[in-house]
């Protein structure tokens, strides 16, 4: 009964959040409401047991989305950029009778579904063995179906070149963000110091159980960069040159690894095959480097494109 109730409110207070989220009637509220709700979509996931995805959820759906939103909306409050207008009646609802209509359709489809089905789960429990690790959402991920998650990397690096492509001419080759400056007394300098510590521990734990339980490279990455930007925010670290070449192998890491790895199973048998024997090592090494590029892309798209010179 009472999980039932819980059930009953976590959902409306989704629904609720997401109707602020939609209609809010400021860009800033708006965001806010965002990330509120996918701070209540990482309990939804938590309560079903999808640990992986609960994690997911909160630091990259709510979290770092959250933080580019707000980058987003303080940018155009700089360049005086004024909010647009509300949107007239007949586009609001329009836009509401085709939210409503793909609503019905999702409803439908899991209504279809067989309630008894268990889906692909048996059969991934059935090869989880030859996978190399224990954690199924790794398995999946990087073995069975490692070219979805090649190409999110490869993804997250062209936005990142899109970012930086939208840089003033002048600015070229120089540091991305506006240089921050915070009181060497004040709350956000003792963060900035206190923190990153338990951060970095936190992040590389995260990637490296990843193999056997919740956790992995992008939820990893996404508290690395989080402690990049705190570190950044509060004055005790700058943002090196887009041109630094350390910075750019860090960037292309992940996806020259997964490559590598990806060409070398070609070889021995298939594109992105991993022999059984080797399988855990060779995760481990595409998990290390995907979480040293989702640090540096997730940081570097959250400062933006180069806005100093270079020194």
């Amino acid at each position: 009964m009472i999980e039932s109730v819980f059930d009953i409110l976590l959902c409306a207070l989704i629904v609720g959040v997401a109707l602020a989220a939609v209609l809010g009637p400021r860009l800033f509220s708006s965001v806010v409401f965002f990330i509120v709700y996918g701070l209540f979509l990482s309990v939804a996931w938590t309560h079903l047991g999808a640990f992986d995805v609960a994690l997911a959820e909160a630091a990259i759906g709510a979290g770092l989305t959250g933080v580019l939103l707000v980058a987003a909306v303080s940018r155009l409050d700089r360049l005086g950029v004024k909010e647009p207008a509300p949107a007239p009646p007949v586009a609001r609802v329009t836009s509401a009778l085709a939210a409503g209509g793909l609503s019905g359709a999702l409803v439908l489809a899991l209504w279809s579904l067989d309630p008894d089905g268990t889906g692909l789960a048996p059969v991934v429990e059935a090869n989880l063995h030859a996978s190399g690790v224990r954690n199924p959402v790794t398995a999946v991920l990087l073995n069975f179906r490692a070219y979805d998650t090649l190409i999110e990397s490869v993804v997250l690096l062209v936005a990142l070149v899109g970012v930086w492509s939208i840089a003033d001419e002048r600015h070229w080759g120089g540091e991305p963000g506006l240089r921050q400056h915070a009181r060497p007394d004040g709350v956000l300098a003792t963060f900035g110091r206190l923190l990153p510590p338990l951060g970095l521990l936190v992040g590389v734990y995260i990637v490296w159980t990843g193999t056997d339980d919740p956790g992995g490279a992008f939820q990893g990455g996404t508290i690395l960069a989080a402690v990049w930007l705190l570190l950044a925010m509060a004055g005790l670290s700058d943002a090196p040159a887009i041109t630094r070449r350390r910075l750019r192998l860090a960037v292309i890491a992940g996806p020259g690894v997964f490559l590598a790895v990806a060409a070398a199973g070609a070889v021995g048998g298939g594109f992105l095959v991993l022999p059984t024997e080797y399988a855990k090592p060779l995760i481990q090494e595409i998990e290390a480097g995907l979480a040293l590029s989702i640090a540096a892309t997730l940081a570097l798209l959250v400062l933006g494109p180069p806005q100093r010179g270079p020194r």
